[in-house]
């Protein structure tokens, strides 16, 4: 049988409108059948977030992406899709890899447990078991500006394979003793403030919105962002990070938090080293040629949309823009063919993944508040009610 390893490297990047390809299933394809879906997941992370722990609850998300990332690029030939969710994380793995990357992730849940006391859920489902269910999954590639390129997935197999995975209670992968040095999480970083709007007058918006129905999901989507184009504009124009609104936290309890997500202890000489790098970086970012061009990639590597199956997104926008869209949202809805959760906030989150700061670094948004957390607590509580 011939390797698929290399199958989601080989898509081609479509460089067309993101409405244009999700109106043309012709450039999706199906997800190879030995390849796996991994999922993380914070348990009870919405009382984690009422309790005041949304930072720590996004870092042990974006920990599991990095930990995942630097296992991937020991393999230069190969690229892995993978979805950000504030509370975890969506991946597609080559079968080949699948029990290695759930080593490291079992190895990340135990730091996470040691280091943040969050219980981090880790588990799997292999895509031929998808299709065994009749259940949708397929994938393209969009590039959306000259340094981001990502996946855009039609079909419910990934909500499917989470539904699935947690009734199981993520546990499918026991080990008696795991090792949390197993997960490499060098390059990990937080050490922006909280990012107001672009504008005083717009709020930050976190919508999770699906249709639940495969025959139709692609339109649909085409016109809900065909939607938000027109009462926002592009994606570019709706963006919740500004280089005007982007400012360093150097307090030495953000560079703590940091360190413990990342090593697991106190380290002097990190402190130390970090807090001066930090201290420095605001002068850097202001005045040096390099500073000011490493911002302006920040913005365009800002993680800011996910169509997983779901449409994910942070946008910012005025009131009157987000009356006009919760109207539209309001009326597919009433008409059967999306559930949404949606939440307001005044500002965003971004954590951050380094592998270097020349153009190979990303950067992961939530809302304030609970951001994605909050509005799938919306859309979980319809689903209840349905």
């Amino acid at each position: 049988m011939k390797s698929t390893v290399f199958f989601y490297k080989n898509l081609v990047a479509n460089k067309i409108q993101l409405r244009d390809l999700l109106a043309d299933e012709t450039l999706f394809t199906k997800v190879p059948e030995d390849w796996h879906v991994i999922i993380t997941d914070i348990k009870n992370s919405s009382e984690a977030i009422i309790n005041g722990l949304h930072n720590d609850v996004n870092l042990a998300a974006t920990g599991s992406i990095v930990a995942v990332l630097n296992h991937i690029k020991e393999h230069k030939s190969v690229k892995i899709p993978y979805f950000f969710g504030g509370d975890g994380a969506t991946f597609l793995v080559p079968g080949t890899m699948q029990l290695r990357l759930l080593e490291i992730l079992n190895g990340h849940k135990q730091h996470v447990k040691e280091t943040l006391g969050l219980d981090l859920r880790v588990g799997g489902m292999q895509v031929k078991d998808i299709f065994a269910n009749n259940q949708k999954l397929t994938i393209s590639k969009i590039r959306l500006n000259r340094y981001l390129t990502i996946p855009i997935v039609l079909g419910n197999g990934l909500k499917y394979a989470e539904e699935v995975i947690k009734q199981e209670s993520l546990n499918s992968f026991k080990k008696d003793t795991v090792n949390s040095d197993l997960a490499n999480l060098e390059g990990m970083e937080c050490r922006w403030d909280e990012i107001a709007p672009p504008k005083n007058t717009q709020k930050v918006i976190c919508l999770l919105i699906n249709c639940k129905e495969d025959d139709i999901q692609s339109k649909v989507y085409e016109q809900i962002i065909t939607k938000i184009d027109v009462i926002f504009g592009d994606i570019d124009k709706r963006k919740p990070v500004s280089k005007r609104k982007l400012r360093l936290d150097n307090t030495f309890s953000k560079i703590k938090k940091e360190m413990y997500a990342r090593i697991g202890k106190y380290n002097i000489g990190y402190m130390l080293k970090n807090w001066s790098i930090t201290s420095i970086g605001k002068l850097y970012f202001q005045y040096f040629k390099r500073g000011k061009e490493y911002i302006y990639k920040i913005i365009q590597l800002s993680d800011t949309l996910m169509i997983d199956g779901t449409i994910n997104t942070v946008i910012s926008g005025e009131e009157k823009q987000i009356n006009q869209l919760v109207s539209f949202l309001n009326g597919l809805e009433s008409n059967g063919k999306i559930t949404y959760g949606i939440h307001t906030t005044h500002g965003c989150v971004m954590s951050c993944y380094v592998e270097d700061r020349k153009d190979k670094h990303i950067h992961f948004i939530d809302g304030t508040d609970g951001g994605y957390t909050s509005a799938a607590k919306i859309f979980k509580s319809k689903i209840l009610k349905a």
